[in-house]
Protein backbone atom coordinates (compact mmCIF):
# COMPACT_ATOMS: atom_id res chain seq x y z
CA UNK A 1 0.00 0.00 0.00
CA UNK A 2 1.11 3.61 -0.89
CA UNK A 3 -0.15 7.21 -0.21
CA UNK A 4 -1.28 8.84 -3.06
CA UNK A 5 -1.59 12.19 -1.91
CA UNK A 6 -5.09 13.66 -3.36
CA UNK A 7 -6.50 9.98 -2.91
CA UNK A 8 -5.36 8.32 0.26
CA UNK A 9 -4.24 5.16 0.86
CA UNK A 10 -4.02 2.83 -2.60
CA UNK A 11 -2.33 -0.55 -3.96
CA UNK A 12 0.39 -0.27 -5.93
CA UNK A 13 1.90 -3.17 -7.72
CA UNK A 14 5.68 -4.36 -6.18
CA UNK A 15 8.36 -5.83 -8.35
CA UNK A 16 7.57 -10.19 -8.90
CA UNK A 17 3.69 -9.82 -8.05
CA UNK A 18 1.96 -13.03 -6.36
CA UNK A 19 -0.58 -14.27 -9.06
CA UNK A 20 -4.03 -12.31 -8.48
CA UNK A 21 -6.32 -14.13 -6.81
CA UNK A 22 -9.12 -11.36 -7.02
CA UNK A 23 -9.47 -11.77 -2.71
CA UNK A 24 -8.78 -8.27 -2.46
CA UNK A 25 -11.66 -6.42 -4.50
CA UNK A 26 -14.11 -9.25 -3.08
CA UNK A 27 -13.52 -7.94 0.50
CA UNK A 28 -13.22 -4.61 -0.61
CA UNK A 29 -16.26 -2.73 1.07
CA UNK A 30 -15.94 0.20 -1.59
CA UNK A 31 -17.14 -1.97 -4.19
CA UNK A 32 -19.88 -3.99 -2.39
CA UNK A 33 -21.16 -4.05 1.34
CA UNK A 34 -23.82 -6.49 2.29
CA UNK A 35 -25.80 -7.06 6.07
CA UNK A 36 -25.86 -10.71 6.81
CA UNK A 37 -27.15 -10.34 10.53
CA UNK A 38 -30.32 -11.76 11.57
CA UNK A 39 -33.00 -9.36 11.34
CA UNK A 40 -34.94 -11.39 13.64
CA UNK A 41 -32.97 -11.26 16.81
CA UNK A 42 -35.35 -10.20 19.61
CA UNK A 43 -32.11 -8.80 21.55
CA UNK A 44 -31.27 -6.35 18.69
CA UNK A 45 -32.72 -2.72 19.09
CA UNK A 46 -35.16 -2.92 15.95
CA UNK A 47 -36.01 0.76 16.50
CA UNK A 48 -32.39 1.83 15.58
CA UNK A 49 -31.67 -1.04 12.94
CA UNK A 50 -32.86 0.48 10.03
CA UNK A 51 -30.74 3.67 10.31
CA UNK A 52 -27.75 2.65 12.17
CA UNK A 53 -27.40 -1.37 11.75
CA UNK A 54 -27.39 -4.14 14.54
CA UNK A 55 -27.55 -2.79 18.22
CA UNK A 56 -27.61 -4.80 21.49
CA UNK A 57 -26.61 -1.84 23.40
CA UNK A 58 -26.05 1.69 23.72
CA UNK A 59 -23.46 2.92 26.68
CA UNK A 60 -21.84 6.77 27.43
CA UNK A 61 -18.35 5.72 29.51
CA UNK A 62 -14.95 6.39 29.27
CA UNK A 63 -11.51 4.57 30.30
CA UNK A 64 -11.34 3.66 33.85
CA UNK A 65 -7.63 4.76 33.77
CA UNK A 66 -6.70 8.79 33.59
CA UNK A 67 -4.12 8.56 31.42
CA UNK A 68 -5.96 6.58 28.39
CA UNK A 69 -9.34 8.43 29.30
CA UNK A 70 -7.30 11.96 28.47
CA UNK A 71 -5.26 10.65 25.57
CA UNK A 72 -8.35 9.16 23.35
CA UNK A 73 -9.74 11.02 21.37
CA UNK A 74 -13.18 10.89 23.33
CA UNK A 75 -12.70 8.99 26.48
CA UNK A 76 -10.47 6.59 26.06
CA UNK A 77 -12.43 3.92 25.55
CA UNK A 78 -11.08 1.90 22.93
CA UNK A 79 -7.80 2.18 24.58
CA UNK A 80 -9.68 0.50 27.60
CA UNK A 81 -10.51 -2.15 25.67
CA UNK A 82 -7.52 -3.27 23.93
CA UNK A 83 -5.54 -2.88 27.39
CA UNK A 84 -7.92 -5.02 28.92
CA UNK A 85 -8.18 -7.72 25.60
CA UNK A 86 -3.68 -8.01 26.21
CA UNK A 87 -4.31 -7.82 29.88
CA UNK A 88 -6.80 -9.77 30.99
CA UNK A 89 -8.78 -10.73 28.01
CA UNK A 90 -6.42 -13.51 26.23
CA UNK A 91 -5.43 -11.77 23.18
CA UNK A 92 -2.10 -11.23 21.94
CA UNK A 93 -1.85 -7.84 20.84
CA UNK A 94 -3.87 -4.96 19.01
CA UNK A 95 -3.58 -4.12 15.35
CA UNK A 96 -4.14 -0.39 14.90
CA UNK A 97 -2.92 3.10 13.08
CA UNK A 98 -0.62 5.12 14.58
CA UNK A 99 1.63 8.32 13.30
CA UNK A 100 4.34 6.96 11.32
CA UNK A 101 7.56 7.18 12.96
CA UNK A 102 9.57 10.14 11.58
CA UNK A 103 7.00 11.55 9.64
CA UNK A 104 4.08 12.51 11.87
CA UNK A 105 2.17 13.70 8.88
CA UNK A 106 1.43 10.33 7.69
CA UNK A 107 -0.55 7.11 9.75
CA UNK A 108 1.39 3.29 9.71
CA UNK A 109 -0.19 0.47 10.67
CA UNK A 110 0.97 -0.92 13.94
CA UNK A 111 0.92 -3.98 16.42
CA UNK A 112 0.94 -3.39 20.24
CA UNK A 113 1.47 -5.80 22.89
CA UNK A 114 1.66 -3.96 25.89
CA UNK A 115 0.15 -0.22 27.88
CA UNK A 116 2.76 1.43 26.71
CA UNK A 117 2.56 0.40 23.36
CA UNK A 118 -0.82 1.18 23.54
CA UNK A 119 -0.49 5.17 25.71
CA UNK A 120 1.89 6.04 22.64
CA UNK A 121 -0.98 5.53 19.80
CA UNK A 122 -3.74 6.96 20.99
CA UNK A 123 -5.67 9.35 19.44
CA UNK A 124 -7.58 10.21 16.20
CA UNK A 125 -6.02 10.17 13.22
CA UNK A 126 -7.68 12.11 10.76
CA UNK A 127 -5.49 11.26 7.73
CA UNK A 128 -5.02 8.27 5.25
CA UNK A 129 -4.78 4.78 6.90
CA UNK A 130 -4.96 1.18 5.95
CA UNK A 131 -4.44 -1.42 8.65
CA UNK A 132 -6.23 -4.31 6.65
CA UNK A 133 -2.29 -4.01 5.25
CA UNK A 134 -1.00 -6.27 8.25
CA UNK A 135 -3.84 -8.59 8.88
CA UNK A 136 -0.98 -11.22 8.75
CA UNK A 137 0.25 -9.60 11.43
CA UNK A 138 -2.77 -11.48 13.15
CA UNK A 139 -2.89 -14.28 11.58
CA UNK A 140 0.50 -15.14 12.90
CA UNK A 141 -0.16 -14.35 16.27
CA UNK A 142 0.19 -17.00 19.10
CA UNK A 143 -2.88 -16.03 20.15
CA UNK A 144 -6.21 -14.20 19.05
CA UNK A 145 -5.87 -10.14 18.67
CA UNK A 146 -7.93 -6.93 18.36
CA UNK A 147 -8.00 -4.84 15.09
CA UNK A 148 -9.23 -0.99 15.90
CA UNK A 149 -9.81 0.22 12.26
CA UNK A 150 -12.44 2.87 10.78
CA UNK A 151 -15.69 1.14 9.71
CA UNK A 152 -14.66 0.56 6.34
CA UNK A 153 -11.82 -1.14 7.52
CA UNK A 154 -13.38 -3.68 10.15
CA UNK A 155 -16.26 -4.51 7.46
CA UNK A 156 -13.45 -5.19 5.27
CA UNK A 157 -11.31 -7.51 7.59
CA UNK A 158 -14.66 -9.04 8.77
CA UNK A 159 -14.94 -10.01 4.84
CA UNK A 160 -11.62 -11.30 4.73
CA UNK A 161 -11.85 -13.51 7.63
CA UNK A 162 -14.30 -15.69 5.70
CA UNK A 163 -11.18 -16.63 3.28
CA UNK A 164 -8.82 -16.61 5.13
CA UNK A 165 -9.03 -20.14 7.97
CA UNK A 166 -6.29 -18.40 10.09
CA UNK A 167 -7.61 -14.88 10.38
CA UNK A 168 -10.82 -16.23 11.01
CA UNK A 169 -9.27 -17.93 14.03
CA UNK A 170 -7.04 -15.29 15.29
CA UNK A 171 -9.55 -12.60 15.11
CA UNK A 172 -10.65 -12.19 18.74
CA UNK A 173 -12.81 -8.75 18.62
CA UNK A 174 -13.11 -6.16 16.08
CA UNK A 175 -13.51 -2.19 17.22
CA UNK A 176 -14.52 0.43 14.73
CA UNK A 177 -14.51 4.51 15.63
CA UNK A 178 -17.38 6.56 14.35
CA UNK A 179 -15.80 7.95 10.69
CA UNK A 180 -17.54 11.15 9.19
CA UNK A 181 -14.66 10.68 6.49
CA UNK A 182 -11.01 10.64 5.26
CA UNK A 183 -9.37 13.46 4.38
CA UNK A 184 -6.34 13.00 1.81
CA UNK A 185 -2.91 13.66 2.98
CA UNK A 186 -3.28 16.75 0.73
CA UNK A 187 -5.51 18.17 3.27
CA UNK A 188 -3.07 18.19 6.38
CA UNK A 189 -0.17 19.51 4.49
CA UNK A 190 -2.28 22.66 3.22
CA UNK A 191 -2.73 22.70 6.92
CA UNK A 192 0.58 22.29 8.08
CA UNK A 193 1.16 25.53 5.70
CA UNK A 194 -1.58 27.08 6.78
CA UNK A 195 -0.06 27.12 10.50
CA UNK A 196 4.03 27.98 9.12
CA UNK A 197 5.10 24.53 8.39
CA UNK A 198 6.22 23.86 5.16
CA UNK A 199 8.39 21.20 4.90
CA UNK A 200 6.49 18.24 6.47
CA UNK A 201 10.43 16.90 7.11
CA UNK A 202 10.41 19.25 9.98
CA UNK A 203 7.90 17.78 11.60
CA UNK A 204 8.56 16.52 15.35
CA UNK A 205 4.82 15.67 16.12
CA UNK A 206 1.54 16.16 14.92
CA UNK A 207 -1.67 15.58 17.12
CA UNK A 208 -5.33 15.29 15.94
CA UNK A 209 -7.14 14.79 18.43
CA UNK A 210 -6.80 13.90 22.15
CA UNK A 211 -4.86 15.08 25.68
CA UNK A 212 -8.47 16.44 26.33
CA UNK A 213 -12.00 16.43 24.99
CA UNK A 214 -12.06 16.96 22.12
CA UNK A 215 -8.68 17.94 22.38
CA UNK A 216 -6.53 20.31 19.76
CA UNK A 217 -4.68 19.41 16.75
CA UNK A 218 -1.28 20.39 17.42
CA UNK A 219 1.98 20.63 15.42
CA UNK A 220 5.29 20.77 16.84
CA UNK A 221 8.28 21.42 14.10
CA UNK A 222 11.28 22.81 14.12
CA UNK A 223 11.48 26.09 12.13
CA UNK A 224 14.70 27.46 9.94
CA UNK A 225 16.01 28.99 12.59
CA UNK A 226 16.29 25.66 14.49
CA UNK A 227 13.73 26.73 16.91
CA UNK A 228 10.96 24.34 18.17
CA UNK A 229 7.62 25.91 17.58
CA UNK A 230 4.10 24.72 17.69
CA UNK A 231 0.83 25.59 16.82
CA UNK A 232 -3.01 24.43 17.45
CA UNK A 233 -6.37 24.77 16.79
CA UNK A 234 -9.45 23.71 17.57
CA UNK A 235 -11.19 20.22 17.05
CA UNK A 236 -13.84 22.62 15.24
CA UNK A 237 -11.12 24.40 13.36
CA UNK A 238 -8.83 21.68 12.06
CA UNK A 239 -11.75 19.18 11.26
CA UNK A 240 -13.91 22.21 9.46
CA UNK A 241 -10.50 22.57 7.05
CA UNK A 242 -9.69 18.80 6.78
CA UNK A 243 -13.08 17.94 5.74
CA UNK A 244 -13.10 19.95 2.69
CA UNK A 245 -10.21 17.17 1.69
CA UNK A 246 -12.66 13.72 1.93
CA UNK A 247 -12.10 11.08 -0.63
CA UNK A 248 -15.00 10.48 -2.77
CA UNK A 249 -14.89 6.85 -1.34
CA UNK A 250 -16.17 8.47 2.25
CA UNK A 251 -19.26 10.23 0.14
CA UNK A 252 -20.87 7.27 -0.70
CA UNK A 253 -19.92 5.43 1.82
CA UNK A 254 -23.09 3.38 4.02
CA UNK A 255 -21.16 2.79 7.44
CA UNK A 256 -20.06 5.26 9.29
CA UNK A 257 -20.37 3.89 12.58
CA UNK A 258 -19.17 0.93 12.96
CA UNK A 259 -22.06 -1.71 11.87
CA UNK A 260 -19.80 -4.65 10.74
CA UNK A 261 -17.60 -4.43 14.34
CA UNK A 262 -18.23 -6.36 17.66
CA UNK A 263 -17.84 -2.90 19.29
CA UNK A 264 -17.93 0.74 17.93
CA UNK A 265 -17.17 3.92 19.90
CA UNK A 266 -17.89 7.63 18.78
CA UNK A 267 -18.22 11.06 20.86
CA UNK A 268 -21.45 11.45 22.87
CA UNK A 269 -22.26 14.75 21.00
CA UNK A 270 -25.54 14.90 22.24
CA UNK A 271 -24.95 18.23 24.57
CA UNK A 272 -22.42 20.65 24.63
CA UNK A 273 -19.35 19.83 25.83
CA UNK A 274 -17.66 22.33 28.72
CA UNK A 275 -14.21 23.97 28.50
CA UNK A 276 -11.74 21.03 30.23
CA UNK A 277 -14.63 18.47 30.49
CA UNK A 278 -12.84 15.14 31.06
CA UNK A 279 -13.36 12.93 28.03
CA UNK A 280 -16.63 10.53 26.99
CA UNK A 281 -17.23 7.53 24.83
CA UNK A 282 -20.39 6.92 23.30
CA UNK A 283 -20.22 2.98 23.34
CA UNK A 284 -22.46 0.57 20.96
CA UNK A 285 -22.28 -3.10 21.45
CA UNK A 286 -23.19 -4.86 18.17
CA UNK A 287 -22.72 -8.55 18.59
CA UNK A 288 -22.76 -10.71 21.46
CA UNK A 289 -19.27 -11.32 21.49
CA UNK A 290 -18.57 -6.98 21.57
CA UNK A 291 -21.73 -6.99 24.66
CA UNK A 292 -19.69 -9.71 26.58
CA UNK A 293 -16.50 -8.21 26.01
CA UNK A 294 -17.55 -5.22 26.99
CA UNK A 295 -19.22 -6.08 30.41
CA UNK A 296 -15.90 -8.09 31.22
CA UNK A 297 -13.75 -5.10 30.90
CA UNK A 298 -16.19 -3.03 32.80
CA UNK A 299 -16.21 -5.73 35.86
CA UNK A 300 -12.39 -6.00 35.53
CA UNK A 301 -12.52 -2.01 36.35
CA UNK A 302 -11.04 -1.07 32.73
CA UNK A 303 -13.82 0.86 31.85
CA UNK A 304 -16.66 2.65 33.40
CA UNK A 305 -20.29 2.38 31.45
CA UNK A 306 -22.67 5.35 33.34
CA UNK A 307 -25.66 5.85 31.11
CA UNK A 308 -27.67 2.80 29.38
CA UNK A 309 -29.90 4.54 26.95
CA UNK A 310 -30.07 3.54 23.30
CA UNK A 311 -31.36 7.18 22.51
CA UNK A 312 -27.60 8.30 22.75
CA UNK A 313 -26.49 7.18 19.20
CA UNK A 314 -29.66 9.06 17.39
CA UNK A 315 -29.18 11.96 19.32
CA UNK A 316 -25.41 12.04 19.36
CA UNK A 317 -24.57 11.17 15.55
CA UNK A 318 -27.76 13.11 13.59
CA UNK A 319 -25.26 14.37 10.92
CA UNK A 320 -24.48 10.70 10.07
CA UNK A 321 -27.80 10.12 10.12
CA UNK A 322 -28.52 12.68 7.36
CA UNK A 323 -25.23 11.43 5.25
CA UNK A 324 -26.45 7.51 5.27
CA UNK A 325 -29.97 9.53 3.79
CA UNK A 326 -28.12 11.16 1.54
CA UNK A 327 -26.23 8.34 0.13
CA UNK A 328 -29.41 7.29 -1.68
CA UNK A 329 -29.21 10.07 -3.76
CA UNK A 330 -26.12 9.97 -5.09
CA UNK A 331 -25.89 6.30 -5.56
CA UNK A 332 -28.79 7.17 -7.97
CA UNK A 333 -27.17 9.88 -9.81
CA UNK A 334 -24.17 7.53 -10.45
CA UNK A 335 -26.52 4.94 -11.99
CA UNK A 336 -28.32 7.85 -14.11
CA UNK A 337 -25.17 8.92 -15.66
CA UNK A 338 -23.15 5.72 -15.82
CA UNK A 339 -20.50 6.41 -13.26
CA UNK A 340 -18.86 3.22 -11.73
CA UNK A 341 -21.28 2.49 -8.95
CA UNK A 342 -20.93 0.54 -5.44
CA UNK A 343 -23.66 -2.70 -4.77
CA UNK A 344 -25.04 -2.34 -1.06
CA UNK A 345 -26.88 -4.42 0.01
CA UNK A 346 -29.02 -4.75 3.71
CA UNK A 347 -29.30 -0.78 3.95
CA UNK A 348 -32.36 0.43 3.69
CA UNK A 349 -31.16 3.95 2.39
CA UNK A 350 -34.63 4.90 0.20
CA UNK A 351 -36.33 5.14 4.01
CA UNK A 352 -33.89 7.43 5.52
CA UNK A 353 -33.47 9.79 2.46
CA UNK A 354 -37.49 9.57 2.38
CA UNK A 355 -38.26 10.07 5.70
CA UNK A 356 -35.65 12.22 7.30
CA UNK A 357 -34.10 14.79 4.64
CA UNK A 358 -35.92 17.62 3.93
CA UNK A 359 -36.67 18.77 0.17
CA UNK A 360 -33.35 20.74 -0.22
CA UNK A 361 -31.41 18.05 1.32
CA UNK A 362 -32.71 15.43 -1.37
CA UNK A 363 -32.22 17.73 -3.87
CA UNK A 364 -28.52 18.58 -3.29
CA UNK A 365 -28.08 14.56 -2.85
CA UNK A 366 -28.62 13.98 -6.54
CA UNK A 367 -28.51 17.69 -8.18
CA UNK A 368 -24.40 18.11 -6.13
CA UNK A 369 -23.38 14.27 -7.09
CA UNK A 370 -24.66 15.35 -10.47
CA UNK A 371 -22.38 18.49 -10.81
CA UNK A 372 -19.34 16.26 -8.68
CA UNK A 373 -19.21 13.68 -11.37
CA UNK A 374 -18.03 16.50 -13.97
CA UNK A 375 -15.84 18.12 -11.57
CA UNK A 376 -13.99 15.14 -10.39
CA UNK A 377 -14.11 12.96 -13.70
CA UNK A 378 -15.70 9.78 -11.72
CA UNK A 379 -16.68 8.25 -15.26
CA UNK A 380 -13.17 7.94 -15.94
CA UNK A 381 -10.22 5.65 -15.26
CA UNK A 382 -7.83 7.71 -13.22
CA UNK A 383 -3.97 7.12 -13.05
CA UNK A 384 -3.30 7.31 -9.32
CA UNK A 385 0.47 7.62 -8.39
CA UNK A 386 2.27 6.95 -5.37
CA UNK A 387 3.32 10.42 -4.06
CA UNK A 388 7.24 11.17 -3.75
CA UNK A 389 7.18 12.73 -0.32
CA UNK A 390 5.52 10.03 1.23
CA UNK A 391 7.55 6.95 -0.07
CA UNK A 392 11.21 8.64 0.69
CA UNK A 393 9.20 9.12 3.89
CA UNK A 394 8.85 5.76 4.46
CA UNK A 395 12.00 4.67 3.35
Amino acid sequence: MGDAVEFGRRPFLVERPAPETGDALRVCPGASLEHTFDRSDPALDHDLMPSWGPVLEVWEGHAAAGDLRRAGSSGGAASALALFAIEQGGMAGVLHTAARKGAPHLNETVYSTTRADLLANTGSRYAPASPCDSLGLIETAPAPSVFIGKPCDVAAAQRARRLRPALDEKLGLTIAFFCAGAPSTRGTLELLRRVGVEDPASLKSLRYRGDGWPGMWTAVWTDSAGEERTARLSYAESWDFLQRYRQWRCYICPDHTGEFADIAVGDPWYRPIEDGEPGKSLIVARTPRGRDFLHRAAAAGYITLETKDASLLPRSQPNLLATRGGLWGRLVALRLLGAPTPRYIGFPMFRVWLRRLGLKQKTQSIAGTTKRIGRKRLRRRVDVREDDHTRSAAA
